[in-house]
């Protein structure tokens, strides 16, 4: 049976370190529950999350984790029929119920739902708003926001918060939600107003095609409320394919010389620079301490999402100035010996090409070495092979890790990495494969000079080598 209650005092979470995951724990926590929860892997920053918390993952998954038996079990998305857990779970019908319905249930009710959807960007925008509702709560407390992030949010230090106040801002997944529950999981937030950054293929393990993802889209649009408010995006035609029915106000955002929200002017940088126009009207002079054309949209976005609850131009250019980005996106790691090690979350190969795009602005003249692990149920698969070639392409060097878990994905499916190699070299691109964190650290660690910019790309623990780069470095 699936519980939609939680009036319980002990609740288990099977996949606790997932992003959400561990961010729902959290909020458990504080609500007073007594949260257990377990995991396959736990790696950082969501582990140091709930170890912070007092909440050690137990691994592996063993039937022994429910002892003694939860009130109610929360499933995550990641794990299918045969885990042990889940299949004890069912057999003793322990009540349980999904992240998004439970968010729901339990923390959504006599709150606004402000919601960040979209192929890519949704955690660093999420992370913007959320500073420009808090910065602004300084002078108007009941602005103070509540907010679930799929990231650590550094500002904030944490992934979420949970307040009285209205506003909840949440990132809004188009993954599915359980395996009981093959719909996105952001069709449970209701949004008031909402945001949608881009509309692309992706996560190719559960949508089929395009269209696929375009109708989950549009579902959601079509459940905000004639008095919410849209703001989306106007630089894609499958976005425009999404929004042309919404019952609600849209509002586009982009570089069009019609958006309603316009950037002009962006100059690039490590801190970029933008005038934002609105509705052809100078609204501010923006700076955001962070490189990138993608992250001058998020930040409109954010700042429209913001304007739109009523927050001045003078508050939102303010939070702007002072945000300190997102875990894992575009985090600097190290500088050692002047060669710099910076983290992103990559997940795709739009993803992919904006980061490197993003360095190149904010490094220019210095050379740009980008490490792989191909990791994200997309990435793994060939679907989109001629695209990772053309954004790897941007780098000086490229080091390719193997396919993570390759077997799991069809053979008939899966990316071949010597056609991806192969393709750089045909790009005149300086290129290898190395199996593991451990060969690339070593093969890579003496040829590293001065000036370096190495992008590390995955979107899982790759082995630890954010620390052991470094670590090789310091010792060379």
């Amino acid at each position: 049976m699936i519980g939609t209650e939680i009036e319980a005092k002990h609740v288990h979470l099977i996949g606790i370190c997932g992003t959400a995951m561990a961010s729902l724990a959290g909020m458990l926590q504080t609500r007073g529950h007594r949260i257990t929860g377990s995991d396959a892997a736990a790696y950082p920053p969501m582990s140091d999350q709930l170890r912070c918390m007092g909440i050690e993952p137990m691994q592996p998954y063993n039937e022994g984790n429910l002892q003694p038996t939860p009130d109610l079990v929360v499933i995550g998305n990641a794990i299918s029929r045969g885990n042990p857990e889940l299949e004890a779970v069912l057999d003793r019908r322990v009540p349980f119920t999904s992240m998004a319905a439970l968010i729901h249930d339990e923390f959504l009710r006599g709150h606004e739902p402000l919601v960040v959807a979209g192929t890519h960007g949704k955690t660093t925008t999420t992370s913007m708003a959320a500073w420009i509702f808090q910065v602004a709560s300084q002078a108007l407390p009941s602005l103070r926001p509540s907010f679930l992030i799929g990231g650590v949010a550094e500002n904030f230090g944490t992934s979420f918060a949970v307040h009285d106040t209205r506003p909840f801002l949440l990132e809004g997944d188009e993954y599915d939600t359980a395996f009981f529950d093959k719909g996105p999981k952001f069709l449970h937030y209701f949004p008031q107003a909402a945001i949608l950054t881009h509309v692309e293929f992706d996560h190719a393990d559960i949508y089929a095609d395009l269209a696929a993802v375009k109708t989950a889209f549009k579902r959601l649009v079509n459940i905000i409320p004639r008095s919410g408010r849209l703001v989306a995006f106007d630089g894609s035609s499958a976005v425009s394919e999404c929004v042309e029915r919404a019952f609600c106000a849209v509002e586009r955002y982009g570089f069009q010389a019609d958006s309603h929200w316009r950037i002009v002017d962006f100059k690039p940088g490590a801190t970029s620079r933008w005038t934002l126009l609105r509705d052809g009207q100078h609204f501010a002079n923006l700076q955001l301490p962070m490189p990138g054309e993608h992250n001058a949209l998020n930040a409109t976005a954010a700042a429209a999402l913001a304007a739109g609850e009523g927050i001045g131009a003078d508050q939102i250019t303010e939070a702007l100035r002072t945000f300190e980005s997102v875990k894992r996106r575009l985090q600097v790691r190290a500088q050692v010996d002047g060669i710099t090690i910076i983290e992103d979350f990559a997940h795709h190969p739009t993803a992919i090409r904006e980061t490197l795009r993003a360095l190149r602005g904010a490094y220019p003249d210095r050379r740009l070495i980008a490490i792989l692990e191909p990791r994200s149920n997309t990435l793994r698969r060939n679907v989109f092979e001629r695209e990772l070639i053309e954004s790897l392409s941007l780098a000086d060097q490229v080091v390719l890790a193997e396919v993570y878990q390759s077997g799991n994905i069809p053979k008939e499916e899966r990316l071949h990495i010597a056609a991806v190699l192969d393709g750089l070299h045909t790009a005149n691109v300086s290129a290898q494969v190395l199996p593991n964190a451990d060969v690339i650290t070593d093969t890579l660690t003496p040829t590293l000079r001065r000036g370096d910019v190495v992008a590390i790309l995955s979107n899982g623990g790759f082995g630890d080598i954010y620390t052991k780069l470094p670590a090789a470095l310091e010792a060379r």
